[in-house]
This record gives C-alpha cells, structure tokens and sequence, in this order.
C-alpha cells in the first residue's frame, strides 16, 4: 500500500474505542497516512473502555501513538480541536475519505447541521462539500427521533452510516472478534484489503476488498 493513500480518521465520545483503535492500527500497518482527530469525551472513553489514555497535546498524543505502533512518522499526525490550519480544515488539502469512529450522536448532529465547531465537525463539513467519502459508526441504543432524522439527512447526502452493530454469523469467540467485524466493513468501504473474516460464502481464505462478485 502506497504512503499517498491519506485518510482523516476521527474518534468522538460515543461508547466504541475498541472499533477505533484496531482501525487506527489496520490503517497504520497498510502504510495508510493517518491524519488523527480526537475529542475531549473520547479520551475519556478511551481511558474507561480500552485502558488508554490518550495525551491532550497533539505532538505528545502523536508521539505516543507511533511509540506504540512503530510505524514510520510521517504516518501519523494528530491534530488539535481548534488547529484551523491543518490540511483536514480546508477542501484544498483534505484527503477525501474520512471515517469518525465511534461517532456520538452528537457529532452526528453537528454534521447534520453544518456546525462546524471544532476540527471534527469542520473536517466532515469539508469532506461533504467536497463530495469525498465520508463513514460515520455511531454508537447509541436506542435511537431517537432526532437521531434517526439526522442519520437519514446525512445519508440523503451521501454520508455512509455504519451503526457499531457487528454480526454474529461468523461465530465469534471473543470480543476482539467482533470488533474485527466491524473494522473488516469499513476497511471495505474504504477500498482496503484485509484478511480479518470471511466473506459471506466463502468457507475459505478471505478475498481481498472489491474482489468480492
């Protein structure tokens, strides 16, 4: 996988750390640019449901991250709530996927808004505007009316919604599982090749994203 492939990827305060920090390093091992956004709650999150705990600082969070993944520096950038200089803020530079996982309804419903409060939701704004690819995994049960309105006005967009509901046809075992579930969906989404599952079937080796008929 060539390094040019760039990706914003997004983790906000919706229960789901798991889905994200398995994606993160999905991406990371494919050689994927990461550019990293990471919510107040979501470090939070992070800290309850995955025993992380991720820095304030963008160059300390950074720095931690490619400690813990090894991978090559120019891989990974995070970038602050309030950076408006950073490549994701403006349509000239963004890459043109972005994925916000796990996504809390209420970075749903700024989206759906145009709110553009901080870099996540500008980030997304961006990404729509430009007709990119944008993949939402909200996480919430159950959904109001108000959820579902705004889901639904973002998917009427063109916004992929991809609810943190993994499957259980492929028998999982264990947690780690069923995330991979998940993660296996989006990495297709995003065109990625993965050997995380079987497809739906295939009682053999998993076939790669797109070669699926």
């Amino acid at each position: 996988m060539s390094a040019a492939k760039e990706i914003t990827l997004a983790f906000s305060g919706a229960s789901g750390a798991p889905y994200g920090w398995r994606l993160l390093e999905l991406l990371l091992a494919q050689g994927v640019k990461v550019h990293l956004l990471v919510s107040s709650a979501a470090r939070v999150v992070f800290a309850t449901e995955h025993d992380v705990k991720l820095p304030a600082s963008p160059d300390k969070c950074t720095e931690m991250l490619l400690a813990h993944f090894g991978c090559d520096a120019a891989l990974l950038k995070v970038y602050g709530k309030d950076d408006w200089f950073s490549p994701v803020a403006s349509g000239s530079a963004a890459p043109r996927q972005m994925v916000i996982c796990p996504c809390s309804t209420g970075t749903v419903s700024a989206i759906a808004t145009g709110a553009s409060d901080n870099l996540i939701e500008r980030a997304a704004d961006v990404v729509i505007k430009e007709g990119g690819q944008l993949i939402l995994v909200p996480r919430e049960s159950p959904l109001s009316a108000i959820h579902l309105e705004n889901l639904l006005k973002l998917a009427r967009l063109g916004v992929t919604i991809m609810p943190a509901a993994p499957g259980f046809y492929h028998q999982p075992k264990q947690i780690s599982d069923l995330v991979d579930f998940m993660v296996a969906r989006i990495l297709d989404h995003l065109k990625l090749p993965h050997q995380l599952l079987n497809r739906w079937g295939y009682s053999g080796d998993a076939v790669k994203a797109g070669e699926q008929h």
